[in-house]
């Protein structure tokens, strides 16, 4: 009885000590789990990879593009992704991106109001005047974009002050993406206008593809330049554009005519 008990004990004992490590197997999947999603979470946001990914500012240029040329009654809500929701400056990012591009999409139209043939005059006097506007806004816009990258990389150490400096930053990349954006949708209208004259099709098609392949060419150079910021192989700086035409100060056109009212 007493070898009985004996056994039934070291049996107790050792049933226990499985349990006991099954719950801690259990205990360490749950560790590694749990890190994982951290790590998911951080690579969607806090690694920032993805933090400008030329892939998405086109696919979002090009959606944007096409919801607001919809007339107004059948036009559909175009909202910016929100993407991660751990990751506010990706959203706030997005955001400045539709922004910018929104400035390209108005000047464009604004651009052709200029140049239709019956404009008098007072129309196309008014019309420079909100060019020139505009446009002061999306050079503004270009600036925020860099602005808010640099402030992203600063706490990070970056961009790295030794590296290799690049010729031109992020946003004007976009700013340039964002004009390939709109002349490839109105250079696909044009190919399949189905009134247009013999040959236009064909000319325009042409025309497309080319437009197509500069766009991919720019979205590749973004994507390089963002990761080799990352990395530390290179860097960009934020380039004022120190407007001119539109600052009273500085415009003598402006100014000039001031000085002579104010002496009359």
């Amino acid at each position: 009885m007493k070898a009985a008990a004996g056994m039934k004990a070291a049996a107790g004992m050792k049933a226990a000590a499985g349990m006991k490590a099954a719950a801690g197997m259990k205990a360490a999947d749950g560790m590694r789990a749990a890190a994982g999603a951290r790590l998911s979470v951080e690579a969607k946001s806090g690694g920032g990879l993805k933090m400008v990914s030329a892939e998405e500012i086109v696919a979002l240029q090009d959606r944007l593009t096409s919801a607001w040329h919809e007339p107004p009654e059948a036009r559909i809500n175009a909202p910016v992704p929100a993407g991660d929701t751990h990751d506010g400056d990706r959203e706030a990012w997005l955001g400045l991106v539709a922004r910018q591009h929104r400035a390209n999409f108005d000047l464009w139209h604004i651009e052709d109001e200029a140049r239709a043939p019956g404009a008098t005059d007072a129309e196309l006097a008014a019309v420079k005047r909100r060019i020139d506007r505009t446009n002061q806004l999306r050079n503004d816009l270009i600036e925020e974009l860099d602005q808010m990258l640099l402030g992203w990389l600063e706490p990070k150490g970056l961009p790295k002050p030794d590296a290799e400096q690049n010729s031109e930053p992020p946003g004007m990349i976009i700013d340039r993406l964002s004009i390939l954006a709109l002349k490839i949708y109105h250079t696909r209208e044009e190919a399949e206008r189905p009134d247009a004259p013999m040959g236009h099709a064909e000319r325009n098609s042409s025309r497309l593809g080319i437009l197509e392949e500069q766009r991919a060419d720019l979205a590749a150079c973004l994507d390089a330049l963002w990761k080799q910021t990352l990395n530390g192989t290179r860097r960009f700086k934020l380039y004022r554009q120190l407007k001119m035409y539109n600052d009273p100060a500085l415009n003598p056109a402006i100014y000039g005519e001031t000085a002579a009212k104010v002496r009359s």
